[in-house]
C-alpha cells in the first residue's frame, strides 16, 4: 500500500514539475523581453529566464520528508534572493549582496542541520551547494550530475538496505530528487532556461540530505567527493578553457578541476581574499600539483598572481593564446 502510495506521488511530482517549469519559463520571458524581470532574464543567447530552478525548490520543500525539508526551504530562500540581487555589491563591506545572502543561508543550514540532529554532517551537507554552484555554469550539467548521482544513491541503498524514515524507504528521497530533476531538465539541457542559485543550492542540499539517509557522516563525505569529482568531469572541457584564459593555467591536472569545483567561484575566491590577503604562493611540489594546489592556492586578489605557463610552452595563433 505505501509504495503504491509513493509511486502515485511521484508521478504527480514528474506532471507538476514539468508543467510549473514551461509554465515559469513562459512568464519570466514574457516579463522578462519587456524589461520587468531584472536579473532573473540576463542577456545570454537573446535572454535566459533565470531561477526556473524555483519549482524543483518548492517541490522539493513540500515533499522532502519533515525536518529535511527546513533545509531545503532555507537554502533554497537565501538562493532566491542571490538570484535577485545578482553582482551588486555592499561597498560598506566589500561583498556581494547575493554572496552573503548565500554565506548566510548555508550557515542558517548547518545551524538548524545541528538542531535538527545531523550533527557534523549538517555542515557537509550545507556545503553540497559549493559544487553544485559550480555545476551549473554550462546548460544540462547540474541535471546530468543530479541524476546520476540520484541513481547511484538509490542503488547504493537497496545494495546496503539502508533504514526507513518515518516510515518511508530510504529511496524515496533520491527518487524524489531523481523524479524532480528529471521533468525539470529538458528545457535545462537544451539551454533555454537557468537553474539559478535557487535551483542548484536546492538540488545540492537535497543530494546531501540523500547521502545521509544513505549512510550517515561517512555518506555524505564519500558521496559529496564522488559528486565533486563527477562534475570535475562534466566540466572539464569548459574549465581548461578557462584555466588557460583567466588563470594562464595552461597544463591543469584532474585534481586542478577538482579544486576549483570545490573551491571555486566568487564565494570561494572571497575566503581566498580573507585568507590569503596579498599574497601567491608558488607550487612546485609534484604530488601537491596533481591534487590541485595550484588552483586552490591560485588569489585573483594577489598583486601579481602567478601565471602558470611552461618554459616550453609555444602559443598558438588563433588561440586566444
Amino acid at each position: 500500500m505505501i509504495y503504491s502510495s509513493i509511486f502515485f506521488a511521484l508521478i504527480y511530482v514528474f506532471v507538476v514539475s514539468a508543467l510549473g517549469t514551461a509554465v515559469v519559463d513562459i512568464i519570466f520571458r514574457f516579463l522578462g523581453k519587456r524589461g520587468y524581470m531584472g536579473n532573473l532574464f540576463p542577456n545570454v543567447r537573446g535572454g535566459i529566464p533565470r531561477a526556473v530552478g524555483i519549482i524543483p525548490f518548492i517541490i522539493l520543500s513540500f515533499y522532502m520528508l519533515p525536518g529535511f525539508n527546513n533545509l531545503i526551504l532555507i537554502i533554497g530562500v537565501f538562493a532566491l534572493i542571490d538570484d535577485i540581487l545578482g553582482r551588486k555589491k555592499s561597498q560598506r563591506l566589500g561583498i556581494e549582496w547575493g554572496q552573503l545572502s548565500r554565506g548566510i543561508g548555508i550557515l542558517l543550514v548547518m545551524a538548524v542541520g545541528f538542531s535538527e540532529g545531523l550533527g557534523v554532517s549538517s555542515i557537509f551537507i550545507a556545503l553540497m551547494v559549493q559544487p553544485l554552484n559550480i555545476s551549473d555554469m554550462q546548460p544540462g550539467s547540474t541535471c546530468i550530475v543530479t541524476i546520476i548521482m540520484s541513481v547511484l544513491t538509490i542503488l547504493v541503498m537497496l545494495l546496503i538496505g539502508s533504514a526507513p524514515v518515518d516510515e518511508l524507504p530510504a529511496v524515496y528521497t533520491p527518487l524524489l530528487i531523481l523524479v524532480v530533476c528529471l521533468a525539470y531538465s529538458p528545457l535545462d539541457f537544451s539551454g533555454k532556461i537557468m537553474l539559478g542559485e535557487v535551483g542548484n543550492h536546492a538540488f545540492g542540499v537535497a543530494l546531501g540530505i540523500a547521502y545521509y539517509i544513505m549512510g550517515g557522516f561517512l555518506g555524505v563525505i564519500i558521496f559529496g567527493i564522488l559528486t565533486t569529482a563527477l562534475i570535475a568531469f562534466v566540466r572539464r572541457n569548459n574549465l581548461a578553457v578557462f584555466f588557460r584564459q583567466q588563470l594562464r593555467l595552461l597544463n591543469p591536472t584532474f585534481g586542478d578541476y577538482f579544486m576549483d569545483v570545490l573551491t571555486g567561484g566568487g564565494l570561494g575566491d572571497l575566503i581566498r581574499k580573507w585568507v590569503l590577503r596579498d599574497n601567491h604562493y608558488n607550487v612546485t611540489n609534484p604530488l601537491l600539483i596533481i591534487l590541485g594546489f595550484r588552483r586552490l592556492l591560485y588569489n585573483p586578489h594577489a598583486r601579481n598572481p602567478k601565471k602558470y605557463v611552461p618554459n616550453n610552452y609555444i602559443p598558438r595563433l588563433g588561440k586566444g593564446e
